[in-house]
């Protein structure tokens, strides 16, 4: 901590839910200052005494540098910075600083939840059980949906960073064959297969890549009518990897056994999204929650924190851009 260090956090909700213990954040700065949400209107003004800004999806534009010149560093409470400008911020020579691997556990789990879901057709048991059809069975179960087991199946992956590797960790102690695809932008390489030779080949597919110009709509009608019919699509990384009308299409005309998504294209979602339609089979979608666990929002505390000091020493950490 310096005696000129005085930072806002302009989004402290989108972080914190009141769970979280933020002594590290606090003692790494002079004076700290927390706002739920800001708007893009208040966010110059909130700036003005600080030197440090803290922001998860709260915008830092071109104009907010022009607007706060004595800003020295950008904390971003993710690992994505597609929020903050950082041309904008080399220009006025701000560091910009993420956070990193601090939701592996927690969205690996996730994901893997998604693919047991699907395999156990979870939410159909449970829709039918609300609506009285075991209190009703002449059986002591109900066996109305095909359950598919893990082992012996093929789970294919799209991005082998730590994630990635994290999901083949726990899909190999279900005893599944893991496969990995070879991303379009990326050099070949030998354990890596292209699409149209990695989709017909997994019963699952489950995306952990970045959204850019190369992995944009990844997943189109062509990629999808490649898989199986019985095949199953994850989605934990980013919306727009998957093109959603061709998924919603997909689905209801049969083919994939199911797909299940963390994120779309717009966050939060408004009406009209293809995917929130109440017509689409075999369809799970979680609210952007895969990330959310306390642990992993108790590291992005501690991560910041060290980002923090790490600058203020002279040697900043996780520096983007």
């Amino acid at each position: 901590m310096t005696a000129s260090s005085r930072a806002v956090f302009l989004d402290h909700d989108s972080l914190d839910l009141g769970d979280l213990d933020l002594a590290l954040l606090h003692a790494a700065f002079s004076a700290l200052t927390l706002h739920g949400l800001t708007t893009p209107e208040q966010v110059a003004e909130r700036l003005q005494n600080a030197d440090v800004v803290i922001t998860n999806k709260t915008p830092i534009t071109a104009e907010t540098f022009a607007a706060c010149p004595q800003l020295k560093l950008v904390l971003v409470a993710a690992t994505g910075t597609n929020n903050v400008d950082l041309s904008a911020a080399r220009e006025h020579g701000v560091v910009v600083s993420n956070c990193q691997g601090y939701g592996t556990p927690s969205v690996a789990q996730h994901t893997l939840m998604l693919l047991l879901a699907l395999a156990t057709r979870l939410p159909d048991y449970q829709r039918d059980i609300r609506a009285g059809k075991w209190q009703q069975a002449k059986m002591f179960c109900l066996l109305d949906y095909p359950i598919v087991e893990l082992e012996g199946k093929t789970l294919g992956l799209l991005g082998h960073g730590e994630l990635g590797g994290a999901v083949a960790k726990l899909a190999e102690a279900f005893g599944m064959r893991v496969l990995f695809g070879q991303l379009p932008g990326r050099p070949a390489r030998d354990n890596r297969l292209p699409l149209a030779e990695l989709l017909p080949q997994v019963d699952a597919l489950t995306l952990h890549c970045p959204l850019n110009e190369h992995t944009k709509n990844l997943i189109d009608t062509a990629q999808l009518d490649l898989m199986k019919p019985t095949a199953y699509l994850i989605n934990t990384a980013r919306g727009g990897l998957v093109n959603e009308q061709a998924l919603a299409d997909t689905l209801r005309r049969g083919h994939l056994g199911g797909a299940a998504t963390d994120v779309l294209i717009q966050e939060p979602p408004t009406a009209g999204n293809p995917l929130l339609a109440d017509d689409i089979p075999r369809l799970i979608i979680t609210p952007h929650s895969a990330w959310g666990s306390r642990e992993a929002r108790q590291r992005i505390v501690g991560q910041i924190s060290e980002n923090a000091a790490a600058f203020f020493n002279g040697a900043p950490k996780r520096q983007v851009g």
